[in-house]
């Protein structure tokens, strides 16, 4: 019989948490690595090199790939021949696991578990508990798979229950659009089919984690339903255009996973969830000899490339910026960044807004400044702040009209397209909102020089903070006269995947 220590199930999930927090998956990297390729959009081969860049920064430094270093969603299977030598229960000892790895000194990794979520959100601090999904199965092991999954790919998950003769693939192709960017795209889109309304979730959660292999079905064909409906999506959503980062280009998934369960006969229950370039999950087994090893990969697996900015990248000067500067700016753009920012994101952005309309003075002036969108990772060492990647900027559309017009502010910066209405005022406005590289925040911590605690400490990752940055690598979004590369961009690989791209305004 099996017995499966207590201190050696936590400290195989804070190993395993670790070592997703700077490891991609290799077979994520070889995927990653062929995109980028064969990548001919220019905006989105550069998006690709700087995620590629940033995984192997992120390998040899040991520090986080993004900085949503995610909620923890664990499955176990249970042997039922297993016996415990254990004192707490196991979702206990799973979130002991947890808060060991988050605390780690040595690579902190962000707290984003948020109590009371319809309430005061309170940060755990620990990033507990995770989400745990068991079962129990034959035999005497214990298998574990351990994935961190961020905000932004989770924020764009999609269910409906459709009739018994509605297609999934339609219905797949009519939610892809709608997600926009914000989860970071290229990634992986895991598809539930049946069950239950819990039940396909579950199912679409466990199929993003599966091996990459799409080009090896291709080469095979497929053998069942559910391996066509995997190879149709994927070449009709490449085909949409949306490309990295949302930029345009030929790669929008790199693989699509299918689980399938038995449902009623009056339902077709159907869940897709993304998942992003920071794409982080393992997958090992207890046997009651002692904890798990995770052993580091090759760094041959990837690419030896550095990144290097646009020859042609436009370099600015922030520091005494003007409305009259930002106006020469056109989308799709390529600014390198130097000198001071400020950053805020949604709980920040909220008690601003309170504060407006309260009538308080804020505690920060924005006239003529830039604000990023970001909650980054502690720092460690000689750091001046862990890694620093964007957050979706939509959701900051609710407080851009008050923020633009009652502060002074000029631009933001974040990641993932705005919505029309956050256009229309960035246009009324004359002010720019530019994107940073999602999956990309060990790279662009490396531009900022230093960091100073302006307001709302008690926000932790959320506060707003004054950063020098040097060389900041951004792209413009949407520019002053409302041009938006999301818009665009999509549209001109999307026709060109029609073959039709000569009759399309890009305008």
């Amino acid at each position: 019989m099996t017995t499966i220590r207590q201190d050696d199930l936590a400290k195989s999930i804070c190993d395993a948490l670790q070592y997703v927090s700077y490891y991609h998956p290799p077979d994520f990297i070889q995927a990653m690595t062929e995109a980028w390729e064969k990548e001919e959009s220019p905006a989105a081969k550069d998006a690709l090199r700087q995620v590629l860049a940033n995984s192997r920064m992120c390998a040899i430094g040991k520090r986080p790939i993004c900085q949503d270093t995610g909620v923890v969603n664990v499955f176990l299977n249970v042997g039922m021949d297993v016996h415990w030598d254990a004192s707490l229960p196991v979702e206990d000892i799973v979130n002991e696991g947890v808060r060991q790895a988050y605390l780690y000194s040595e690579n902190p990794l962000r707290g984003s578990m948020m109590a009371d979520p319809d309430g005061k959100r309170t940060n755990t601090k620990d990033n507990t508990p995770a989400i745990i999904h068991t079962k129990l199965v034959a035999g005497d092991k214990l298998e574990i798979e351990v994935a961190a999954k961020g905000g932004g790919s989770e924020a764009k998950a999609n269910f409906k229950v459709l009739e018994p003769s509605e297609s999934v693939a339609d219905w797949i192709l009519s939610v892809v659009p709608k997600m926009g960017a914000g989860w970071c795209p290229p990634g992986i889109l895991g598809i539930g089919v049946g069950g239950t309304p819990e039940k396909a979730m579950v199912l679409a959660k466990e199929a993003m984690m599966q091996p990459i292999d799409i080009h090896a079905l291709k080469e095979r064909g497929a053998q069942s339903h559910a391996e066509e409906l995997r190879l149709e999506i994927f070449d009709r959503v490449n085909a949409l255009g949306i490309g990295a980062q949302g930029l345009g280009g030929l790669t929008t998934v790199l693989d699509v996973k299918v689980l399938e369960y038995p449902t009623h006969a009056a339902n077709k229950p159907v869940a897709v969830i993304p998942n992003c370039t920071a794409t982080r999950h393992i997958k090992f087994e207890l046997d009651g000899t002692g904890p798990a090893v995770f052993t580091a990969p090759d760094l041959s697996l990837w690419p030896d490339i550095e990144y290097e900015p646009n020859a042609i990248a436009r370099r600015v000067d922030l520091d005494g910026i003007t409305k009259q500067d930002v106006a020469n700016w056109k989308a799709g753009e390529t600014l390198l960044l130097s000198g001071k920012i400020l950053t805020g994101r949604d709980a920040a952005h909220k008690r601003l807004c309170q504060y407006l309309n309260e009538g308080r003075s804020l505690p920060v002036d924005f006239t003529d400044r830039f604000i990023y969108y970001v909650g980054p990772v502690d720092p460690v060492r000689e750091e001046v702040v862990g890694p620093a990647g964007p957050t979706t900027a939509t959701r900051m559309d609710r407080f851009t009209r008050q923020m633009l017009e009652t502060t002074g502010l000029l631009g933001m910066i974040g990641k993932a397209e705005r919505g029309a209405e956050a256009v229309d005022v960035i246009r009324e406005n004359g002010a720019v909102s530019l994107i940073a590289v999602g999956g990309a925040a060990y790279l662009v911590s490396k531009s900022i020089t230093s960091s100073r605690l302006l307001a709302f400490e008690d926000l932790m990752m959320e506060a707003i903070y004054e950063f020098e940055v040097k060389d900041m690598p951004v792209t413009v979004a949407v520019d002053s006269k409302g041009n938006s590369v999301h818009q665009s961009g999509p549209k001109q690989w999307r026709a060109r995947a029609e073959g039709s791209i000569s009759t399309v305004d890009l305008t």
